[in-house]
């Protein structure tokens, strides 16, 4: 009989929260705003294979002000990588990938899945600790936060902060040491095979589920 868990480790997109509408969709209206004219749909067949082919969002050693433009300079190379391989010539005005870095920072574009409350509030009620672990950056504690999901939560571990990303166990790791539980006394819950790869590798047992996305998320 397996164990009842002390606590959960928690992926956050796809998990907890998804997109409002899909990122081709936020990507062209946006960049509209700046005099380019792109496709959603073509963004949206481009972003999930750059997505997964650039670097792990993870910058070892960074921390302050370096870490934050390490990170934006990541999304600012994905995003410039997706609109040039949707045909557009030439360096996009700089504006335009500060305003996407901004706009996925804030609570609009999301939406928390209808069951993830009740079970956050159950889990807590029980006595779990819990913990969201991420392949993000640090928008993603001002990102909980406006989704009223900090409370709830007794740690925030993000790929870009640790230094290594999901497959790797480190960020794992890092929220065991949060919660300062062992990986026999924890589960994961996510949505990907770097979920449970990173699982396997931290010696923590994963429960993977599907939830349906829009088009273009990775």
């Amino acid at each position: 009989m397996t164990p009842r868990p002390q606590g959960l480790l928690l992926d956050a997109m796809g998990t907890l929260i998804g997109l409002r509408q899909s990122v081709g969709e936020s990507y062209a209206a946006i960049a509209q705003q700046h005099d380019i004219n792109a496709e959603p749909e073509a963004l949206n067949a481009v972003f999930p294979r750059l997505f997964r082919q650039a670097p792990p969002l993870a910058f070892p050693g960074l921390s302050g002000a370096a870490l934050a433009q390490a990170e934006q300079q990541w999304w600012s190379d994905l995003i410039a990588a997706c609109f040039e391989a949707t045909g557009h010539a030439g360096p996009l005005p700089e504006a335009l990938p500060a305003a996407l870095f901004e706009h996925f920072a804030e609570a609009e574009p999301w939406l928390v899945y209808p069951d993830v409350i009740q079970h956050l509030q159950r889990w807590r009620e029980a006595g779990l600790k819990l913990a969201v672990v991420s392949n993000f950056d640090q928008r993603l504690h001002r990102l909980l936060s406006a989704l009223e999901l900090t409370p709830l939560l007794d740690a925030v571990v993000v790929s870009s902060a640790v230094g290594a990303a999901k497959p790797d166990a480190r960020p794992l790791l890092t929220a065991l040491a949060e919660l300062e539980l062992g990986p026999e006394q924890v589960w994961h819950i996510g949505d990907s095979p770097e979920d449970e790869a990173s699982a396997r590798a931290a010696g923590v047992r994963c429960v993977l589920i599907q939830r349906s996305k829009p088009r273009g998320t990775p």
